[in-house]
């Protein structure tokens, strides 16, 4: 079996698309008057979710008709997001399949697949030509690389000169390794952290400029109390990712803040781009 296979299965099985069209019916949501707000409570599948994505686009020099790559597009809520705010086209690649065909009937059913495509695929090998997009971006994705060298390159390869590259991460800490399990490992097993300053080294050594790096880690960490007081009281909504981690979940979130607490995660957001020459 290949490493990308347990973290594939790791993030989800089954039938999302059911489990997700069950929680909209039972919140009384219309289906035929669906929004890409409607959705962002579940479909965006990474740390801080919805406030990230938009905090993220705040930051992305995206123009009208500019065609962008999500690398690790989960159920392609950011996908669809940008797509509709920057009045883009955006291509979407996951190693998971059942965030795939849920994806897939989601983007249809809001009407945006003529701007947001969404296909299997894995960001060590990505199933582009050289200097296709305008910008990429990656979510929460590369706790799980394990070839950093080689996923920055294929990022970089598939860039127009000038292009943008932004990512955000749990980088590693300087205490040492988290506690588990968290949201992207069980248990450590398919889990390559690295400092934030060696993420750096890696973009710069694939050929990425101007990279800047900002520590997110205070944001983070208030997210993540919040959704531990919230089910501590028994008041998580009906309808948000926990849906998605399992029954672990609580203790997921747990352990995300400790680790940013005890110094033994470091939440960043970088961006940078491919030179112009």
């Amino acid at each position: 079996m290949s490493e990308a296979a347990p973290i594939a299965e790791h993030w989800a099985t089954g039938d999302i698309y059911a489990l997700i069209i069950s929680a909209l019916e039972a919140s009384s949501k219309s289906l035929d008057s669906l929004t890409v707000e409607d959705l962002a409570p579940i479909d965006h599948f990474h740390a801080r979710g919805f406030p990230a994505t938009v905090e993220l686009g705040d930051r992305l020099p995206v123009e009208p008709g500019d065609h962008i790559l999500d690398i690790g597009c989960g159920l392609g809520g950011p996908a669809r997001y940008f797509a509709q705010r920057f009045d883009c086209r955006v291509s979407g690649i996951d190693l998971t399949e059942p965030f795939i065909e849920a994806g897939k009937k989601l983007t249809a059913l809001l009407g945006l697949s003529d701007r947001v495509s969404i296909e299997q695929g894995d960001g060590h090998q990505l199933p582009f030509g050289d200097g296709v997009f305008d910008g990429a971006y990656s979510q929460h994705v590369t706790m799980n690389v394990a070839d950093r060298p080689l996923f920055f390159a294929e990022a970089w390869r598939v860039l127009k000169p000038g292009g943008f590259f932004a990512l955000t991460e749990h980088g590693l800490g300087p205490v040492g390794a988290p506690h588990h399990p968290v949201p992207w490992s069980e248990d450590g097993s398919g889990e390559w952290l690295v400092t934030p300053t060696q993420t750096a080294e890696l973009l710069a050594a694939a050929g990425f400029v101007d990279i800047e790096v900002e520590g997110t880690g205070t944001k983070y960490l208030e997210a993540y109390r919040r959704v531990i007081a919230l089910a501590e009281r028994g008041e998580l909504p009906a309808f948000g990712v926990h849906m998605l981690m399992g029954d672990t979940a609580p203790q997921k979130v747990r352990n995300a803040a400790r680790n940013i607490e005890e110094a033994r995660t470091h939440p960043v957001q970088v961006l940078c781009q491919k030179s112009h020459l």
